[in-house]
Protein backbone atom coordinates (compact mmCIF):
# COMPACT_ATOMS: atom_id res chain seq x y z
CA UNK A 1 0.00 0.00 0.00
CA UNK A 2 2.29 2.79 -1.24
CA UNK A 3 -0.13 5.60 -0.29
CA UNK A 4 0.25 5.01 3.45
CA UNK A 5 3.98 4.49 3.14
CA UNK A 6 4.26 7.74 1.19
CA UNK A 7 2.37 9.59 3.90
CA UNK A 8 4.65 8.13 6.56
CA UNK A 9 7.77 9.16 4.71
CA UNK A 10 6.50 12.61 3.70
CA UNK A 11 5.45 13.79 7.16
CA UNK A 12 6.14 12.95 10.73
CA UNK A 13 3.41 11.43 12.81
CA UNK A 14 1.99 13.73 15.45
CA UNK A 15 4.24 13.40 18.50
CA UNK A 16 2.65 11.74 21.48
CA UNK A 17 1.65 14.36 24.03
CA UNK A 18 1.37 13.97 27.78
CA UNK A 19 -2.31 14.91 27.39
CA UNK A 20 -2.93 11.69 25.43
CA UNK A 21 -1.64 9.64 28.34
CA UNK A 22 -3.49 11.85 30.82
CA UNK A 23 -6.73 11.25 28.92
CA UNK A 24 -6.54 7.49 29.48
CA UNK A 25 -5.37 7.90 33.05
CA UNK A 26 -8.32 10.19 33.76
CA UNK A 27 -10.73 7.69 32.19
CA UNK A 28 -9.45 4.94 34.46
CA UNK A 29 -10.17 6.98 37.58
CA UNK A 30 -13.90 7.13 36.70
CA UNK A 31 -15.79 3.89 37.52
CA UNK A 32 -18.10 2.92 34.65
CA UNK A 33 -19.83 -0.39 35.18
CA UNK A 34 -22.53 -1.37 32.69
CA UNK A 35 -25.53 0.98 33.03
CA UNK A 36 -23.37 3.37 35.08
CA UNK A 37 -21.41 5.04 32.29
CA UNK A 38 -22.93 8.57 32.44
CA UNK A 39 -20.17 10.29 34.43
CA UNK A 40 -17.48 8.94 32.09
CA UNK A 41 -19.53 9.87 29.01
CA UNK A 42 -19.81 13.51 30.07
CA UNK A 43 -16.13 13.62 31.02
CA UNK A 44 -15.22 12.38 27.54
CA UNK A 45 -17.46 15.00 25.91
CA UNK A 46 -15.50 17.75 27.72
CA UNK A 47 -12.13 16.21 26.82
CA UNK A 48 -13.04 15.62 23.17
CA UNK A 49 -14.23 19.21 22.76
CA UNK A 50 -10.94 20.47 24.22
CA UNK A 51 -9.17 18.33 21.60
CA UNK A 52 -11.11 20.00 18.77
CA UNK A 53 -13.83 17.42 18.17
CA UNK A 54 -17.59 17.91 18.18
CA UNK A 55 -18.98 15.80 21.02
CA UNK A 56 -22.19 14.94 22.85
CA UNK A 57 -24.04 12.14 24.65
CA UNK A 58 -26.68 10.50 22.46
CA UNK A 59 -30.14 9.16 23.37
CA UNK A 60 -28.78 5.75 24.37
CA UNK A 61 -26.16 7.28 26.68
CA UNK A 62 -23.29 6.70 24.24
CA UNK A 63 -20.42 9.18 24.08
CA UNK A 64 -20.11 10.44 20.49
CA UNK A 65 -17.32 12.61 19.06
CA UNK A 66 -16.94 13.61 15.43
CA UNK A 67 -14.63 15.55 13.17
CA UNK A 68 -17.75 17.16 11.65
CA UNK A 69 -20.52 19.04 13.44
CA UNK A 70 -23.01 17.41 11.07
CA UNK A 71 -22.56 14.31 8.93
CA UNK A 72 -22.19 14.87 5.20
CA UNK A 73 -23.24 12.74 2.24
CA UNK A 74 -19.83 11.03 2.43
CA UNK A 75 -19.97 7.76 4.34
CA UNK A 76 -18.17 8.15 7.68
CA UNK A 77 -15.53 6.03 9.34
CA UNK A 78 -16.94 4.79 12.65
CA UNK A 79 -14.61 3.94 15.53
CA UNK A 80 -16.86 1.98 17.89
CA UNK A 81 -15.45 1.39 21.36
CA UNK A 82 -17.18 0.99 24.71
CA UNK A 83 -17.05 2.71 28.08
CA UNK A 84 -18.26 0.05 30.49
CA UNK A 85 -16.06 -2.35 32.41
CA UNK A 86 -16.56 -5.43 34.53
CA UNK A 87 -16.50 -4.97 38.34
CA UNK A 88 -13.27 -4.86 40.30
CA UNK A 89 -11.34 -1.90 41.67
CA UNK A 90 -7.72 -1.76 40.56
CA UNK A 91 -5.89 1.28 41.95
CA UNK A 92 -4.88 3.57 39.09
CA UNK A 93 -1.14 4.10 38.98
CA UNK A 94 1.52 4.78 36.36
CA UNK A 95 4.80 3.03 37.14
CA UNK A 96 7.77 2.33 34.87
CA UNK A 97 5.78 3.08 31.74
CA UNK A 98 2.89 0.79 32.71
CA UNK A 99 -0.57 2.15 33.50
CA UNK A 100 -2.65 0.02 35.86
CA UNK A 101 -6.43 0.26 36.28
CA UNK A 102 -9.71 -1.46 35.55
CA UNK A 103 -10.49 -0.90 31.89
CA UNK A 104 -6.91 -0.13 30.83
CA UNK A 105 -7.16 -3.01 28.36
CA UNK A 106 -10.89 -3.69 28.07
CA UNK A 107 -11.66 -1.27 26.62
CA UNK A 108 -10.78 2.24 27.77
CA UNK A 109 -7.31 1.92 26.25
CA UNK A 110 -8.69 1.33 22.75
CA UNK A 111 -11.36 4.03 23.17
CA UNK A 112 -8.80 6.61 24.32
CA UNK A 113 -6.60 5.69 21.33
CA UNK A 114 -9.62 6.25 19.03
CA UNK A 115 -10.24 9.73 20.45
CA UNK A 116 -6.60 10.75 20.19
CA UNK A 117 -6.20 9.45 16.62
CA UNK A 118 -9.41 11.17 15.49
CA UNK A 119 -8.28 14.45 17.07
CA UNK A 120 -4.85 14.21 15.42
CA UNK A 121 -6.47 13.58 12.03
CA UNK A 122 -8.89 16.48 12.50
CA UNK A 123 -5.97 18.84 13.23
CA UNK A 124 -4.30 17.80 9.97
CA UNK A 125 -7.11 19.56 8.03
CA UNK A 126 -7.26 16.61 5.61
CA UNK A 127 -10.61 15.25 6.73
CA UNK A 128 -13.07 14.78 3.88
CA UNK A 129 -14.58 11.56 5.13
CA UNK A 130 -16.12 12.20 8.59
CA UNK A 131 -14.69 10.27 11.53
CA UNK A 132 -17.13 9.33 14.29
CA UNK A 133 -15.89 7.96 17.61
CA UNK A 134 -18.47 6.16 19.76
CA UNK A 135 -18.03 5.04 23.34
CA UNK A 136 -20.93 2.62 23.63
CA UNK A 137 -22.80 1.65 26.77
CA UNK A 138 -23.53 -1.88 27.97
CA UNK A 139 -21.05 -3.80 25.84
CA UNK A 140 -20.10 -5.93 28.83
CA UNK A 141 -23.78 -6.69 29.44
CA UNK A 142 -25.64 -9.12 27.20
CA UNK A 143 -27.80 -6.24 25.96
CA UNK A 144 -25.17 -4.31 23.90
CA UNK A 145 -27.65 -1.43 24.06
CA UNK A 146 -25.20 1.20 22.85
CA UNK A 147 -24.17 -0.69 19.73
CA UNK A 148 -27.77 -1.64 18.92
CA UNK A 149 -28.68 2.05 18.96
CA UNK A 150 -25.63 3.11 16.93
CA UNK A 151 -26.20 0.53 14.21
CA UNK A 152 -29.43 2.31 13.31
CA UNK A 153 -27.84 5.77 13.15
CA UNK A 154 -24.97 5.26 10.70
CA UNK A 155 -24.09 3.54 7.45
CA UNK A 156 -20.29 3.74 7.56
CA UNK A 157 -17.72 3.19 4.87
CA UNK A 158 -15.60 1.35 7.42
CA UNK A 159 -15.78 0.47 11.11
CA UNK A 160 -13.07 -0.25 13.66
CA UNK A 161 -14.24 -1.93 16.87
CA UNK A 162 -12.32 -0.84 19.96
CA UNK A 163 -11.11 -4.04 21.58
CA UNK A 164 -7.61 -5.13 22.63
CA UNK A 165 -5.87 -6.94 19.80
CA UNK A 166 -2.41 -5.74 20.76
CA UNK A 167 -1.10 -2.75 18.82
CA UNK A 168 0.66 -5.05 16.33
CA UNK A 169 -2.36 -7.21 15.45
CA UNK A 170 -5.84 -6.89 13.97
CA UNK A 171 -8.90 -8.97 14.87
CA UNK A 172 -11.23 -10.03 12.06
CA UNK A 173 -13.59 -12.49 13.78
CA UNK A 174 -15.52 -13.18 16.98
CA UNK A 175 -17.44 -16.26 18.01
CA UNK A 176 -21.15 -16.18 18.76
CA UNK A 177 -22.86 -16.56 22.12
CA UNK A 178 -25.91 -18.13 23.76
CA UNK A 179 -26.79 -17.96 27.46
CA UNK A 180 -28.99 -20.67 29.00
CA UNK A 181 -30.63 -20.15 32.41
CA UNK A 182 -32.00 -23.30 34.06
CA UNK A 183 -34.28 -23.90 37.05
CA UNK A 184 -34.99 -27.28 38.61
CA UNK A 185 -37.61 -27.68 41.41
CA UNK A 186 -38.24 -30.91 43.35
CA UNK A 187 -40.05 -32.01 46.48
CA UNK A 188 -37.59 -32.77 49.24
CA UNK A 189 -36.77 -36.42 49.77
CA UNK A 190 -34.52 -38.25 52.20
CA UNK A 191 -30.90 -38.31 51.09
CA UNK A 192 -30.85 -42.09 51.70
CA UNK A 193 -33.69 -42.57 49.21
CA UNK A 194 -33.46 -43.39 45.49
CA UNK A 195 -34.72 -40.05 44.10
CA UNK A 196 -32.30 -37.61 42.50
CA UNK A 197 -31.91 -34.22 44.11
CA UNK A 198 -32.37 -31.02 42.12
CA UNK A 199 -28.58 -30.54 42.26
CA UNK A 200 -27.94 -33.99 40.77
CA UNK A 201 -30.46 -33.36 37.98
CA UNK A 202 -28.87 -30.00 37.14
CA UNK A 203 -25.37 -31.47 37.13
CA UNK A 204 -26.52 -34.34 34.89
CA UNK A 205 -27.97 -31.78 32.46
CA UNK A 206 -24.64 -29.95 32.39
CA UNK A 207 -22.79 -33.20 31.78
CA UNK A 208 -25.09 -33.88 28.84
CA UNK A 209 -24.28 -30.45 27.44
CA UNK A 210 -20.54 -30.97 27.89
CA UNK A 211 -20.49 -34.41 26.26
CA UNK A 212 -22.58 -33.19 23.32
CA UNK A 213 -20.10 -30.36 22.66
CA UNK A 214 -17.13 -32.71 22.94
CA UNK A 215 -18.64 -35.10 20.39
CA UNK A 216 -19.53 -32.25 18.02
CA UNK A 217 -16.00 -30.83 18.20
CA UNK A 218 -14.43 -34.19 17.40
CA UNK A 219 -16.44 -34.28 14.17
CA UNK A 220 -16.25 -30.62 13.12
CA UNK A 221 -13.66 -28.50 14.91
CA UNK A 222 -10.36 -30.33 14.81
CA UNK A 223 -7.85 -28.43 16.92
CA UNK A 224 -9.33 -25.00 16.20
CA UNK A 225 -10.69 -23.17 19.24
CA UNK A 226 -12.43 -20.67 16.94
CA UNK A 227 -14.27 -23.48 15.13
CA UNK A 228 -15.27 -25.30 18.31
CA UNK A 229 -18.49 -25.36 20.32
CA UNK A 230 -17.55 -24.17 23.82
CA UNK A 231 -20.03 -24.45 26.71
CA UNK A 232 -19.16 -23.31 30.23
CA UNK A 233 -21.01 -23.70 33.51
CA UNK A 234 -21.06 -20.08 34.65
CA UNK A 235 -22.99 -20.45 37.89
CA UNK A 236 -24.94 -22.97 39.94
CA UNK A 237 -26.66 -22.47 43.30
CA UNK A 238 -29.39 -24.19 45.27
CA UNK A 239 -31.68 -23.87 48.26
CA UNK A 240 -34.63 -25.45 50.05
CA UNK A 241 -37.44 -24.45 52.43
CA UNK A 242 -38.05 -27.78 54.17
CA UNK A 243 -40.66 -28.87 51.63
CA UNK A 244 -39.08 -28.20 48.25
CA UNK A 245 -35.56 -27.81 46.93
CA UNK A 246 -34.38 -25.96 43.88
CA UNK A 247 -31.29 -25.43 41.78
CA UNK A 248 -30.57 -22.54 39.43
CA UNK A 249 -27.75 -22.59 36.91
CA UNK A 250 -26.43 -20.67 33.94
CA UNK A 251 -24.61 -22.18 30.98
CA UNK A 252 -22.80 -19.97 28.49
CA UNK A 253 -22.02 -21.11 24.94
CA UNK A 254 -19.35 -19.72 22.63
CA UNK A 255 -20.54 -20.58 19.15
CA UNK A 256 -18.44 -21.11 16.00
CA UNK A 257 -19.26 -19.51 12.62
CA UNK A 258 -22.27 -20.92 10.74
CA UNK A 259 -23.43 -22.92 13.76
CA UNK A 260 -27.13 -23.89 13.79
CA UNK A 261 -28.35 -22.05 16.89
CA UNK A 262 -31.98 -22.98 16.28
CA UNK A 263 -31.13 -26.68 16.33
CA UNK A 264 -29.08 -26.21 19.51
CA UNK A 265 -31.96 -24.48 21.28
CA UNK A 266 -34.33 -27.27 20.21
CA UNK A 267 -31.96 -29.94 21.53
CA UNK A 268 -31.59 -28.16 24.87
CA UNK A 269 -35.35 -27.75 25.18
CA UNK A 270 -35.82 -31.48 24.53
CA UNK A 271 -33.31 -32.44 27.23
CA UNK A 272 -34.88 -29.98 29.65
CA UNK A 273 -38.34 -31.41 28.98
CA UNK A 274 -37.08 -34.94 29.64
CA UNK A 275 -35.55 -33.85 32.98
CA UNK A 276 -38.40 -31.51 34.00
CA UNK A 277 -36.10 -28.49 33.99
CA UNK A 278 -37.30 -25.04 33.00
CA UNK A 279 -34.82 -23.20 30.72
CA UNK A 280 -34.74 -19.79 29.05
CA UNK A 281 -32.35 -18.22 26.54
CA UNK A 282 -30.71 -14.79 26.33
CA UNK A 283 -27.68 -12.97 24.97
CA UNK A 284 -27.84 -14.67 21.58
CA UNK A 285 -25.30 -13.45 19.03
CA UNK A 286 -24.18 -15.13 15.83
CA UNK A 287 -20.47 -15.41 15.12
CA UNK A 288 -19.11 -12.80 12.73
CA UNK A 289 -15.96 -12.95 10.62
CA UNK A 290 -14.50 -10.46 8.16
CA UNK A 291 -11.47 -10.98 5.90
CA UNK A 292 -7.97 -9.59 5.57
CA UNK A 293 -8.64 -8.42 1.99
CA UNK A 294 -10.97 -5.48 2.65
CA UNK A 295 -9.79 -1.91 2.10
CA UNK A 296 -9.77 -1.40 5.89
CA UNK A 297 -7.66 -4.49 6.56
CA UNK A 298 -5.24 -3.47 3.79
CA UNK A 299 -4.95 0.00 5.35
CA UNK A 300 -3.96 -1.59 8.66
CA UNK A 301 -1.41 -3.84 6.94
CA UNK A 302 0.21 -0.81 5.33
CA UNK A 303 0.05 1.34 8.46
CA UNK A 304 1.63 -1.33 10.63
CA UNK A 305 4.30 -1.94 8.01
CA UNK A 306 5.03 1.80 8.00
CA UNK A 307 5.72 1.58 11.74
CA UNK A 308 8.01 -1.42 11.25
CA UNK A 309 5.54 -4.17 12.10
CA UNK A 310 4.25 -7.17 10.14
CA UNK A 311 0.50 -7.54 10.71
CA UNK A 312 -0.93 -10.50 12.60
CA UNK A 313 -4.62 -11.30 12.10
CA UNK A 314 -6.62 -12.86 14.92
CA UNK A 315 -9.95 -14.57 15.48
CA UNK A 316 -11.25 -14.29 19.05
CA UNK A 317 -13.25 -16.85 21.02
CA UNK A 318 -15.22 -14.14 22.83
CA UNK A 319 -17.79 -11.69 21.52
CA UNK A 320 -17.75 -7.95 20.90
CA UNK A 321 -19.95 -5.28 19.37
CA UNK A 322 -18.69 -6.56 15.99
CA UNK A 323 -21.27 -9.34 16.43
CA UNK A 324 -23.98 -6.66 16.60
CA UNK A 325 -22.98 -4.21 13.87
CA UNK A 326 -21.06 -6.46 11.47
CA UNK A 327 -24.11 -8.20 9.97
CA UNK A 328 -25.64 -4.76 9.22
CA UNK A 329 -22.62 -2.65 8.31
CA UNK A 330 -20.79 -5.25 6.25
CA UNK A 331 -17.36 -6.74 5.83
CA UNK A 332 -15.25 -3.56 5.90
CA UNK A 333 -14.77 -3.99 9.64
CA UNK A 334 -12.01 -5.06 12.03
CA UNK A 335 -11.31 -4.79 15.74
CA UNK A 336 -8.16 -3.05 16.89
CA UNK A 337 -6.72 -1.61 20.06
CA UNK A 338 -3.74 -1.65 22.38
CA UNK A 339 -3.52 -4.08 25.27
CA UNK A 340 -3.05 -7.75 26.02
CA UNK A 341 -6.50 -9.38 25.94
CA UNK A 342 -5.28 -12.07 28.33
CA UNK A 343 -5.48 -9.34 31.00
CA UNK A 344 -9.18 -8.66 30.31
CA UNK A 345 -11.30 -8.90 33.47
CA UNK A 346 -8.30 -9.85 35.63
CA UNK A 347 -6.83 -8.25 38.78
CA UNK A 348 -3.60 -7.66 36.82
CA UNK A 349 -5.14 -5.42 34.13
CA UNK A 350 -2.60 -2.90 32.83
CA UNK A 351 -1.32 -1.39 29.60
CA UNK A 352 2.13 -0.35 28.43
CA UNK A 353 2.30 3.31 27.44
CA UNK A 354 4.56 2.50 24.47
CA UNK A 355 1.90 0.14 23.10
CA UNK A 356 -0.87 2.68 23.68
CA UNK A 357 1.00 5.39 21.80
CA UNK A 358 1.96 2.98 19.01
CA UNK A 359 -1.73 2.17 18.52
CA UNK A 360 -2.54 5.89 18.22
CA UNK A 361 0.16 6.23 15.54
CA UNK A 362 -1.22 3.25 13.61
CA UNK A 363 -4.79 4.52 13.80
CA UNK A 364 -3.70 7.97 12.63
CA UNK A 365 -2.11 6.44 9.52
CA UNK A 366 -5.18 4.28 8.85
CA UNK A 367 -7.56 7.24 9.16
CA UNK A 368 -5.47 9.34 6.79
CA UNK A 369 -5.34 6.50 4.27
CA UNK A 370 -9.10 6.05 4.40
CA UNK A 371 -9.60 9.75 3.70
CA UNK A 372 -8.38 9.03 0.19
CA UNK A 373 -10.31 5.79 -0.30
CA UNK A 374 -12.92 6.04 -3.03
CA UNK A 375 -13.92 2.40 -3.32
CA UNK A 376 -17.49 1.43 -2.58
CA UNK A 377 -17.96 -0.12 0.86
CA UNK A 378 -17.46 -3.89 0.75
CA UNK A 379 -20.68 -5.70 1.55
Amino acid sequence: MPHVLAIHCAINLTPTSSSEVELLQGMLTIPSLSRQESVLAHYLVEQAQLMGLHAYVDEAGNFVASTHQQLTDVQPIVLLGHMDTVPGNIPVRLEDGILHGRGAVDAKGPLAAFICAAARTARSKEVVRPIVVIGAVEEEAATSRGARFAVQQYQPYACVIGEPSGSQAVTIGYKGRLLVDGYCLRSLSHTAGPLQSSNEIAVAFWERVRCHASEWNEQHAGNSAFASLQPSLRSINSGQDGLEEWTRFTIGYRLPPDYDIIALRSQLEQWAYEDDIHISFSGEEIAYQSTRTTSLARAFIAALRATGVKTTFKNKTGTSDMNVVGPVWGQNIVAYGPGDSRLDHTPQEHIRITEYTHAIDVLELVLRELQGAQEQRTR
